[in-house]
């Protein structure tokens, strides 16, 4: 299979945002991840716009304000005094990391965002004029996009009104993890959209990768949370029950703690 020089263009974009990762590691997989969602976008938009369909340059900029709202919304968040306290202690600045892992992580982060978004890349290379499955495929990532941006909502507005109490309301009353959530339902979009326009074993095994790296991302995220939240509300009565009646992640699915499982730690 050959790599167009295209799609080099793209994950040298992805490669130079991911450089955030550097200052601090775990933003490889927070802002670095949110911007360069972005970044591929428009950079489709860029270097296919003659290849793409209305539709299809819509679908970028769909994704490209849900990066740049993502990034931006953890960006502010890292960078809130309050939230900071909190996760220090819990999550390592990298400082001792040996630079080889970075460059690792850095190298393998840049390639998973690209093969993330490669069912939309492939449709530009490949020229598809099927669009049935681009607009579902659209419409499940919108769906997702606004269950994410509730969710954040939603928790922020729970914590403003009482900062040391687990968020039960809204969607969190579905389930624990709306946002991951949310996420998936974006990728599974993604991953739709590139039905009927993948060609060849490359290009499909490429895309199920991608996609199956960013659910073990957000089942990886649920865990580190349940664990967070085990710590910081154990003893309440309140959160037991309600850790017991809702799902972790997926709802109506009985899934309620992936805390034992160990190979989820990313």
């Amino acid at each position: 299979m050959i790599v167009s020089m295209n799609i080099l263009v793209l994950f040298v974009i992805t490669l130079v945002i991911c450089l955030i990762g550097f200052k601090r590691y775990i933003w490889f997989i927070s802002i670095g991840y949110g911007l360069s969602i972005s970044g591929i976008a428009i950079g489709e938009i860029v270097l296919y716009h003659s290849n793409m369909s209305a539709l299809l340059l819509i679908y970028g900029l769909i994704m490209t304000v849900y990066g740049f709202r993502l990034g931006g919304y953890l960006l502010y968040r890292e960078i809130r005094t309050s939230y900071n306290s909190r996760m220090k202690g819990e999550i390592s600045d990298g400082s001792g990391m040996n630079i080889g892992v970075k460059v690792a992580l850095w190298l393998s982060c840049a390639l998973l965002y690209l093969m993330m978004m490669a069912p939309m890349i492939y449709r530009c290379e490949n020229d598809s004029e099927d669009n049935v499955l681009l607009i579902v495929g659209m419409c499940v990532s919108v769906l997702g996009i606004l269950l994410e941006s509730i969710a954040d909502a939603q928790k922020n507005h729970a914590k403003k009104l009482n900062p040391k109490q687990f968020c039960s309301s809204g969607l969190f009353r579905i389930v624990r993890c709306p946002n991951y959530f949310g996420e998936l339902v974006i990728w599974t979009g993604i991953f739709i959209s590139g039905f009927g326009a993948l060609s060849g074993v490359g290009q499909w095994i490429i895309s199920i990768i991608g996609y199956l790296g960013i659910v073990y991302i957000m089942f990886s995220g649920a865990r580190r949370l349940e664990i967070r939240q085990d710590k910081n509300y154990g003893a309440d009565p309140a959160y037991q029950q309600y850790k017991k009646s809702t799902p972790i992640i997926l709802p109506l699915i009985p899934l309620y703690s992936v805390k034992k499982h160990k190979w989820l730690v990313g």
